[in-house]
């Protein structure tokens, strides 16, 4: 059965008096305030895989090869472990024929929706396990709202709470 990933982006507003740490920046979505942005990349069933922090105002699609490129190697059948998904879902963030071609040379298919087409693809439904995944992220008020200054200690809430969730995720299968 072939793995599939889903790769997203969540803002998280900036909220003290400063300026902030440098992966924050000005978000063009709302009204210029400081924003970060988690990216994150999960298996189909929500599973976060890896996670970073950039700032609001970057784009979507120029992280996601430092995202496949994050994703631990998986344990399974005997021989080498698989490095990477076999196919990656993203939403029209991620269309750029630039970014697709960097995929596909990395060894993994590339299942981005299209710009300037109808909806009605069918990713939608298949892309539930990530935005679930950001709905648990964002149940942790540190992720929510970024208080903290240093982009250190918020990635490092950021990988706590991916770690968070996969714990309950493995607790709930007993």
């Amino acid at each position: 059965q072939p793995s599939a990933a889903t790769s997203d982006s969540s803002a998280s507003p900036h909220r003290t008096r400063s300026k902030g740490g440098a992966k924050t920046g000005r978000s063009p979505v709302d009204r210029g305030r400081t924003d970060s942005k988690h990216h994150l990349i999960t298996d189909a069933t929500g599973i976060p895989l890896a996670a970073t922090l950039t700032g609001g105002n970057r784009n979507d699609v120029t992280h996601l090869i430092p995202l496949l490129q994050a994703v631990p190697p998986v344990r399974g059948k005997r021989g080498r472990p698989r490095r990477r998904p076999q196919a990656v879902l993203g939403d029209r963030g991620y269309d750029h024929e630039k970014y697709r071609r960097l995929v596909r040379d990395l060894g993994v298919k590339p299942l981005i929706a299209r710009r300037g087409t109808e909806h009605g693809s069918g990713l939608g439904t298949q892309r539930w396990g990530v935005e679930r995944a950001f709905a648990h992220l964002h149940w942790f008020r540190r992720l929510r709202i970024r208080w903290e200054i240093r982009d250190d200690i918020h990635e490092g809430f950021l990988t706590l709470a991916c770690a968070l969730i996969c714990w309950r995720r493995l607790k709930s299968l007993r």
